[in-house]
């Protein structure tokens, strides 16, 4: 696995968890949004990932992984050089139904569908997408003191 290997797979997982960081952004901004444009409250979206690419440093990596769990096939046998952005989904779980009659968008029975967005689960992500943002910069920066490390020999 090259440096540049290494920065194109932190680099891909960056870029995914941006996007999920603004998808979620989004989803907390219209918690409250009981009619879109279409006449509808919004309803949540979210990301699904995918693996992308090949990496010939994977099979390795996971055989000396396999050999430390004993010979176990549990492990992926895929070739992942990265993730990517596979689509963005809406959920279309209803809303919760409250009882408003004076509210604009409230129906004949006097109730409004509020978005099914529920701010402990989208702050959940968004912890776990910090997260894993935060551990791609540290690939980036592991590989930026190896190659520093690496020219230092050198020289």
């Amino acid at each position: 696995m090259s440096f540049w290997d290494s920065l194109r797979i932190a680099s891909s997982a960056l870029s995914a968890q941006r996007l999920r960081l603004d998808i979620i952004s989004n989803n907390i901004a219209n918690a409250e949004t009981t009619r879109t444009e279409n006449g509808t409250p919004y309803q949540r979206k979210d990301v699904v990932f995918s693996p992308q690419g090949t990496s010939p440093f994977l099979p390795r990596f996971l055989n000396v992984l396999r050999s430390f769990r004993g010979g176990s096939t549990s492990l992926p046998a895929t070739d992942v050089a990265g993730v990517r952005v596979n689509s963005i989904v809406t959920d279309d779980s209803p809303g919760p139904r409250i009882y408003d009659p004076t509210h604009p968008d409230a129906d004949q029975e006097g109730y409004v569908t509020y978005p099914n967005v529920n701010l402990v689960v989208e702050m959940t992500n968004m912890l776990s997408a910090t997260r894993s943002y935060e551990a791609g910069l540290a690939i980036v920066e592991a590989a930026k003191r190896m190659a520093q490390k690496a020219l230092e020999i050198g020289r």
